[in-house]
């Protein structure tokens, strides 16, 4: 795929970008190498400050930065601002909080025999980012705020259809103050990452992307005894039992699927609904779904933007015509609109069963699938019944049915009435072919620390 960004409302090659060279690379790894030792020693004021003017920048170019990411990947505009407000906050949460998550923790010194003991964390150097153009922002800052406020050093090999926006933040931490190499972006395209990962100067990996794109990043990693950290793809459950308020889940379930267009991993893509108010809710959702705004991603009032890519649009299209051919039911949408850009309608499927592709794999656009259940269990068995496990919501008003589904769901998160939202404040990631390890609260900060143990006789 080259590097270019590709305006999906239009389709248009607005512009294109050369892949680094061997050399330019080397120059990048050397950089990077060579600002270990003043990250490592800048005191966490020191960092706290750098990160909060990291942030002040993201404020003052959020329109243009928001316009850009609209540009890229056809995020509506309300949404792009949203994320580059939501990314300021997250450093500034880790700027606050990463002294007291990473501070030294004593242990009983008369248990070990010790005169003292205590578990300390520290960086682990050079950590490579591999990102999604989803979220071409947060998903970078999730990992850049937590990486460098440990005294990490970040690598970050962004997707090739966000170029502008690498480059944005391969200079903002600079512009920002931290030393020169601290955080770069890496213009290579996938074949290159290989030979990044297993340079001896890299640490460690995170990755955001596919499970394809996990599996070979995890094997190379594995190759070179490297820490790695891995959210792929997800095939969130909402459910909605006999005692939730319907209109509102409803109305909820709509924005849950639409998100970012739909492309989102933590997007929920599978209604399972009570059969006692199985009609209530279809006849809510599918009118809010056929309503939304489709339109071009730069007005406002749009609602649902283009597909990032053509690919992603034929990715989608492809399952939802295998599902019709085999006879689901579509409720609304489904059909390729005419005219230029990356469109597709929001769609709201039932009759979905084991033989269709859709069953068991991620449809990354706006595309919903409604399995009636007629209890309980049979709805929490058919919510863990894919390899995805990133994560679930569930819509009931009885505290024994959220109980339980909180102990049963098999994800990385339960939400109960409400969606699924990334914060700072709490981890985030996934299980099963979801993933490993975590973004996100004092587990995201630690995944890239040596936690180490001291004793003192």
């Amino acid at each position: 795929m080259p590097i270019a960004t590709v305006n999906p409302a239009t389709g248009e090659t607005v512009r294109t970008y050369p892949s680094m060279s061997d050399d330019e690379i080397e120059q990048a790894l050397a950089a990077a190498d060579a600002a270990r030792p003043p990250m490592r020693a800048a005191s966490f004021a020191q960092r706290a400050s750098w990160l909060r003017a990291a942030a002040d920048l993201l404020d003052a170019d959020g329109a243009d930065l928001a316009a850009t990411m609209t540009l890229e990947m056809g995020k509506p505009i309300g949404a792009a601002l949203a994320e580059v407000r939501k990314s300021a906050a997250g450093c500034r949460f880790y700027a606050d909080q990463a002294e007291r998550m990473l501070a030294d923790e004593p242990v009983d010194p008369a248990a070990v025999g010790a005169r003292s003991a205590y578990v300390r964390y520290e960086p682990l150097g050079v950590v490579l980012a591999v990102m999604p153009w989803n979220f071409p922002l947060w998903q970078a800052l999730r990992f850049a705020a937590p990486a460098l406020m440990a005294g990490n050093v970040g690598l970050l090999k962004h997707a090739s259809n966000v170029p502008q926006t690498a480059i944005y933040l391969g200079e903002l931490f600079t512009r920002a103050g931290f030393p020169a190499g601290a955080f770069q972006s890496l213009l290579i395209g996938a074949s290159a990452v290989d030979r990044v990962i297993r340079d001896d100067r890299v640490a460690a990996v995170t990755l955001t992307g596919s499970e394809a794109a996990g599996r070979a990043v995890a094997a190379a990693a594995g190759q070179a005894l490297k820490k790695t950290v891995l959210e792929l793809g997800g095939s969130d459950p909402f459910v909605v039992l006999p005692s939730a308020d319907v209109p509102q889940a409803a109305a909820v379930a709509a924005r849950a699927r639409c998100q970012n267009n739909g492309q989102s991993c933590i997007a929920a893509k599978r209604f399972i609904v009570h059969r006692a108010v199985l009609d209530e809710f279809t006849g809510e959702f599918v009118a809010r779904m056929a309503a939304l705004v489709v339109g071009d991603p730069a007005d406002p009032a749009t609602e649902v933007g283009p597909l990032a890519t053509a690919q992603t649009r034929q990715d989608v299209a492809d399952l939802v015509d295998d599902a019709v051919a085999r006879g689901a039911t579509v409720l609304t949408g489904a059909k390729l609109p005419d005219g230029p850009g990356w469109f597709y309608p929001p769609t709201v499927l039932t009759g979905v069963d084991p033989t269709m592709r859709l069953y068991a794999e991620e449809s990354f656009g706006p595309v919903a699938v409604i399995y009636p259940v007629d209890s309980l269990d049979e709805a929490i068995e058919v919510a863990n019944g894919t390899a995805f496990g990133l994560g679930s919501v569930v819509w009931t008003g009885d505290p024994a049915e959220q109980r339980r589904c909180v102990d049963e769901l098999a994800a990385g998160s339960v939400t109960v009435n409400g969606m699924t939202v990334s914060y700072p404040e709490l981890p985030f990631g996934g299980i099963k072919t979801s993933g490993y390890g975590r973004e996100l609260s004092v587990h995201g900060i630690r995944e890239f620390c040596n936690v180490k143990a001291v004793w003192q006789g």
